[in-house]
């Protein structure tokens, strides 16, 4: 009985560390901090897509700073950009679904690791994208955010992995900061909102929330 008393506390143990994040996690993502009242017209638009799993934001290549297209891989009929931030390892690894192993979740989840950013190029709007308005200010804000994010080499250059993207549309850049489970993919593009004073959660891991309250 000493034995089955012990086996238990070790697997409640296990149990209330995920738990207790999963609970945590679901409180914060369903507040809502609202964005800044700003009573310029909102001209710019942006838009937010899901794979299932993970958000990227999508900005009008007309709109983008030219310090962010600076090195970046296009061709002229390309008119739109999507940016993910996300785990190195998690993004090269599981390019199907059928990657989304145990492991590889775990390691992104509770190791820090380097992060990529994941670029995508696109000749038009999809029908599934979420869009959200801005005013100037804070696109302004949205694009610093995003420049800032771009690892440099020593010649302040972005610094791509060639041959390493999904499509032919798509690359990965080197990206600064770590992932871990308290800052994912997720978590990078809800900083981007809040940051840029646009309505966001408090903090969120999870994609659907912040879907829904632009919706």
């Amino acid at each position: 009985m000493k034995i089955v008393k012990k086996l238990i506390r070790y697997i409640a143990l296990i149990l209330i560390i995920p738990v207790t994040y999963l609970i945590i996690s679901f409180i914060l993502t369903f507040i809502t901090i609202s964005g800044n009242n700003d009573p310029a017209e909102k001209t710019h638009s942006i838009y937010l897509s899901s794979n299932g799993l993970h958000l990227e934001v999508i900005i009008p290549k007309q709109d983008l700073d030219p310090a962010i297209l600076e090195g970046l891989k296009s061709e002229s009929k390309e008119q739109f950009f999507s940016f993910g931030w996300g785990d190195r390892t998690f993004y090269i690894k599981t390019s199907t679904p059928s990657d989304f192993t145990i492991t590889n979740k775990c390691k992104a989840a509770f190791i820090n690791t380097p992060a990529l950013l994941h670029v995508t190029r696109y000749t038009s709007v999809k029908s599934d994208w979420v869009e959200i308005k801005m005013t100037p200010i804070q696109f302004t804000k949205l694009n610093i955010y995003i420049n800032n994010t771009f690892r440099l080499d020593k010649g302040n250059k972005k610094i791509i992995l060639p041959g390493l993207g999904y499509h032919k549309n798509d690359d990965f850049y080197e990206a600064n900061g770590s992932y871990n489970c308290l800052n994912t993919c997720n978590t990078w593009i809800n900083t981007a909102l809040k940051q840029s004073g646009i309505k966001a959660c408090l903090w969120t891991p999870y994609d659907f929330r912040l879907l829904d309250i632009h919706q």
